[in-house]
């Protein structure tokens, strides 16, 4: 039985099923053709509207993947037409990486010669080029708006590691190492998880190759955001005491290991460990010993300005509304925040205390900060902010059967769907 079928056999229409499920019904139209996969968060309520077991769901979802979209245009030749830009880039990638990782073997002598001066420049343009593409980033409204030129980047990235020698395979590595992170962030960003999951994987591995150990630890803690993102929050400790031993090894006048560290907090809150979830905010605000070059404002990001919502994120998690309410207010008050310094960290303030708001059945509250929460949703096109707030309607979902309730209900589940 498909997709389609078992819910035509329960009475559904597409439309009422993507209410059901909250989503569009465009993206239920997608599932049942195969041209998008069912994300981590949304399984469990179409499992349940599916009256299924999410492993008799997985069972019947299978052969479901997502494509990456191929702003390119068609195929190009050599490429299969069931392949998109973004596929034939990574696995040119992979075999450039496994045939040119063959050099690092060579005698120290063999590898001297064939050392290349212009290659090593070409390395250092390619990590000034992801230097400026981090910063166009942070400062896109419409972080999708970037992706085109990151396509570019690693499809000449791509073109280089065909012919490195070993001495430049290392810092190729490196940048290949800090553009995939990117590429990975711009697809958490837009909901396409799979997509993030192999990106972030070919970080870490282009990492590991260059031995830049806080590179590769950072690659890990964007892949547990992935596992958290399906709520796997074991998985996702796992994979945190891995990036935490690596970033170990780093330099420690990096914030690597803090950072780290304030995201093992969300997943301890995520498995109510109350006191783990404090000892990881404790050792993350040890980032207030380093000094100002403790982050590259690229791959690490990490400097504690957002701790204090952390915090009150890790509370709401835990069920302290106490304890998060006043962490959350005050970071609000913060200038960066109130003068919309991130659309992104104000809209996941706000869906916070919206939760607040609804934990308490407080539909004042919610309807408050959730609205305003939309507002920067709608504005940035940011899929985390949509992730949180779509979180958020599971929360007052109780409570939403009319007026404002609804209303706001309404406007999160339109919000951009995948």
């Amino acid at each position: 039985m498909r997709l389609a079928d078992r819910r035509k056999a329960l009475g559904y229409s597409q439309e009422t099923l993507a209410h059901e499920v909250g989503v569009d019904r465009r993206t239920v139209g997608r599932w049942e053709r195969e041209e998008s996969e069912i994300q981590p968060p949304i399984r469990p309520r179409l499992a349940s509207a599916l009256g299924m077991s999410l492993s008799e769901l997985d069972a019947l979802t299978t052969k479901a993947h997502v494509r990456s979209p191929n702003l390119a245009g068609p195929p190009p030749n050599g490429c299969p037409a069931s392949e998109t830009i973004d596929d034939m880039i990574r696995r040119e990638f992979l075999r450039a990486i496994a045939v040119t990782s063959a050099l690092t073997g060579l005698p120290a002598n063999a590898a001297e010669a064939l050392a290349d001066g212009a290659n090593r420049a070409q390395s250092a343009d390619f990590l000034r080029m992801n230097e400026h593409l981090w910063r166009v980033y942070q400062g896109a409204r419409s972080k999708s708006s970037v992706l085109p030129v990151v396509r570019e980047q690693l499809t000449s990235l791509n073109s280089a590691l065909r012919d490195r020698s070993a001495a430049g395979f290392r810092s190729m590595c490196s940048a290949a190492g800090d553009l995939f992170q990117l590429a990975g962030e711009l697809a958490f960003d837009g909901n396409r998880y799979t997509d993030a999951a192999a990106s972030y994987g070919l970080a870490a591995s282009a990492s590991k190759d260059a031995r830049e150990y806080d590179l590769w630890a950072c690659a890990l803690v964007r892949h547990a955001y992935v596992d958290m993102s399906g709520r796997q929050y074991r998985e996702a400790s796992e994979v945190l005491s891995a990036a935490d031993g690596i970033a170990k090894r780093g330099d420690s006048s990096l914030a690597t290991r803090y950072w780290v560290a304030s995201v093992q907090a969300e997943a301890y809150a995520g498995l109510g460990d109350l006191a783990a979830c404090e000892r990881a905010l404790d050792t993350a605000e040890e980032v207030s010993t380093l000094d100002a070059a403790a982050h590259n404002g690229g791959w690490l990001r990490f400097d504690g300005s957002r701790l204090a919502e952390e915090r009150g994120a890790r509370y709401v998690q835990l069920g302290r509304l106490d304890l998060a309410e006043s962490a959350l207010m005050n970071a609000l008050r913060q200038s960066a925040l109130a003068n919309g310094h991130s659309y992104r960290r104000r809209g996941a303030v706000l869906t916070d205390l919206a939760a607040i708001g609804a934990k308490r059945h407080d539909p004042d509250q919610v309807v408050s900060f959730g609205r305003e929460a939309v507002r920067l949703a709608k504005e940035s096109g940011s899929g985390y902010v949509t992730r949180r707030l779509r979180g958020l309607r599971e929360e007052f979902s109780p409570l939403a059967s009319r007026g404002a309730m609804a209303e706001l209900g309404a406007e999160i589940a339109a919000l951009g769907t995948t």
